[in-house]
């Protein structure tokens, strides 16, 4: 960091950067200055103008405070600090002007605005504009383009911010919105009429400081101050991003996301944000028992009972979905325990090493991704396995990473050294070794399941060790599965994996996996929130509560405990994971040592006290793979074809299902060096 210069900002002098802006120097003296284009996280556009601060000494104009630096000001005749004035009789007059010019055409619909309630223009309005207005003329209009199912608009309020066109093309990585015309014939809209593609398009809901762009699946059902916000996590992926859910009643309303730099800034990927209207649809709200080959409904007493004589004296096999707080996967791992069973959270075949956390999370951080000079995919998709993280690469890109991909070619929103699809592309990155301008740079290692749930995954994790070692990286394992290092963390898992443990399998106790096809023969319950293809095996079905209505632990890619928080409750006579597990040991005469939520998490902490730190990441030990057998000659391939059907509640989702039609209809270019 260069040296602080000091600055003198409403009669309080403060030491800053010179490379902040004006702006960024009264944030840092608890100032507030009003804005509508500038946002921390764009470049900078300086068309608003609602920022203007009086600069002493300077031109007898107000300044714009977003886009001057602290640098550019002049010292005072005697040499004194710059000195700024945000609450002058200038800068008073400059602001009602401004708020003036932008209200000429900005339509008096309020009541019917969607962002009525939690809108900037409104507070601004309020806090810095007149009580009257000397335009008499009509009012302009604006076509309203069609953005697709998910961003509804009214163009005739847009204030010509542009966030939304920087954020496209600067984080999204789609320049798909622009300005077209000049002064009053300007408008914001979409290239050639097209609809937006990309899987963070939502983010612009949140960016538009006026109702221009609004949520069209939450249109007209809530008004703000209406709404229950509860503060969670994620689980649409393992990224771990932090949401808020807003509920009315008991019905989920609306998903936003919760700023968290270390994880996803302040984005959230389409799935996240719009899978709400699943939570809804399909759902279990009673137990089932299949008899004559037909599931019929049944009591809470008559499906333990089932469950505990089904299991009694059987080969117990217990999966655990993509989705199972760790607390559930805790308690159904100690039952089954008891009953000398097996467990297995791999169930897409992972190979990640058992007790190796070095291995099957890796050693660097998500933030990592940041600062990091050059980054080598293996295996991976990110864009359809964390768009958030996505956007996280391209934004080390743009600062001039160089990205490396072995895998398929696909559209990455930025430029990459397309290495190949097949091992003699990893191996010929194995064999580069690591000179010491590479180790001089620094580097980042991801690799995804599309190399781990090979047949020579472990192969290829300790391939990567190497490259790691050669070039001095970190190691970073991006998991599909919110659950998956948190099940790997507490042991649930078994030496051979799937093919080991199902293998005479009398009775399977399904928690929560329905990405498998289970075989006939065994006796399946299904322990899970929606009707889909774990219920349809199923011989006994538990009715559990989903992601948002049941307070739980799940441990993200990078290995970051975090906690969920539940925002309602379950449908019917649906019942938390847990204490669905604990009255069934009771009926089994096996009764768990947990009466409540708070009493297992301290056994669970007690186990593995690592899962106690909430939102920190350990530091991982490097242990090297033992990989047994060499690589399968075949390429890679990516795990997730389609980004929108990845689960039960996207699947029962209308919104998710319309956007993956419109994903299948639109061809997109493949974008490689």
């Amino acid at each position: 960091m260069s040296d602080l210069r000091k600055i003198i900002i409403d009669g309080t002098e403060i030491e800053v950067d010179p490379a902040m802006t004006i702006l960024q120097a009264c944030e840092v003296a608890g100032i507030e200055v009003p804005r509508f284009c500038y946002h921390e996280r764009l470049s900078i556009a300086g068309n608003c103008r609602m920022c203007l601060v009086e600069v002493v000494g300077g031109p007898p104009k107000p300044a714009a405070s977003c886009a001057m630096q602290v640098r550019d000001l002049r010292p005072g005749p005697e040499g004194q600090p710059p000195e700024v004035k945000t609450k002058s009789p200038m800068v008073k007059k400059a602001r009602e002007g401004v708020m003036e010019f932008l209200l000429i055409n900005h339509p008096l619909d309020c009541p019917i605005c969607d962002q009525g309630g939690e809108c900037d223009l409104q507070d601004q309005a309020m806090a810095y504009g007149v009580d009257f207005s000397r335009y008499r003329e009509p009012k302009r209009a604006a076509i309203d383009p069609d953005l697709g199912p998910l961003v509804a608009t009214t163009m005739t309020r847009c204030i010509s911010c542009t966030r939304c066109v920087r954020f496209t093309t600067e984080v999204a990585g789609v320049s798909e919105m622009g300005q077209t015309g000049r002064g009053e014939d300007s408008e914001i809209t979409s290239y050639l009429g097209q609809m937006l593609t990309s899987n963070l398009q939502g983010n612009v809901i949140d960016l538009c400081p006026v109702g221009a762009l609004t949520s069209k699946p939450y249109a007209f059902t809530a008004r703000p101050w209406e709404l229950t916000k509860t503060e969670s996590i994620d689980v649409m992926d393992a990224l771990g991003s932090n949401i808020r859910v807003d509920t009315k009643g008991r019905e989920v309303m609306r998903i936003l996301p919760r700023n968290h730099d270390g994880i996803n800034e302040e984005w959230i990927s389409d799935k996240t944000r719009f899978i709400w209207d699943g939570l809804r649809r399909q759902r279990l709200d009673r137990p089932y028992i299949r008899e004559n080959g037909k599931l019929r409904p049944a009591s809470w007493g008559e499906a333990l009972a089932a469950a505990a004589t089904a299991l009694k004296g059987k080969k117990v096999t217990a999966l655990a979905g993509d989705r199972a707080p760790v607390e559930a996967m805790y308690a159904l791992k100690a039952l089954v325990d008891g009953l000398d069973g097996a467990v297995e959270c791999r169930t897409d075949n992972a190979k990640l090493p058992i007790g190796n956390r070095g291995a099957y999370v890796g050693t660097a951080n998500i933030a990592d991704i940041d600062d990091a000079e050059r980054i080598l995919l293996i295996g991976t998709n990110p864009r359809d396995e964390a768009a958030v993280l996505n956007a996280r690469i391209r934004k080390a890109w743009l600062n001039g990473a160089e990205i490396a991909v072995v895998g398929p070619a696909a559209d990455l929103t930025y430029d990459y050294h397309h290495a190949g699809d097949d091992i003699a592309a990893l191996q010929s990155v194995v064999d580069m070794g690591g000179s010491d301008e590479i180790k001089g740079k620094k580097s980042l290692v991801i690799i995804g399941q599309g190399a781990l749930a090979r047949s020579d995954g472990a192969a290829v994790l300790a391939a990567a060790q190497t490259i790691c070692d050669n070039t001095e990286s970190g190691l970073l394992v991006l998991h599909t599965a919110a659950a998956r290092v948190g099940g790997m963390d507490i042991g649930f898992a078994t030496e051979g994996g799937m093919g080991a443990i199902m293998d005479g399998a009398e009775v399977v106790y399904n928690l929560g996996a329905d990405e498998i096809d289970i075989a006939e023969g065994p006796f399946v319950i299904y322990q899970g929130s929606h009707g889909d293809r774990g219920a349809h095996r199923a011989d006994l079905i538990l009715p559990a509560a989903a992601y948002t209505e049941e307070s739980g632990i799940f441990v993200n890619t990078e290995g970051r405990p975090q906690m969920a928080a539940r925002a309602g409750f379950a449908p019917g006579d649906a019942r938390e994971n847990w204490a669905i597990l604990r009255a069934l040991s009771g009926e089994m005469g096996a009764t768990l040592p947990y009466d409540s939520l708070p009493a297992l998490r301290a056994a669970l902490f007690a186990d593995h006290p690592h899962l106690a730190a909430i939102d920190q990441v350990p530091e991982n030990e490097v242990v090297r793979v033992e990989a047994s057998g060499g690589f399968a000659d075949t390429p890679f391939e990516y795990v997730i074809s389609d980004f929108y059907l990845t689960n039960p509640i996207a699947r029962a989702s209308t919104v998710m299902a319309d956007l993956s039609k419109l994903a299948a209809a639109v061809a997109l270019p493949v974008a490689a060096e």
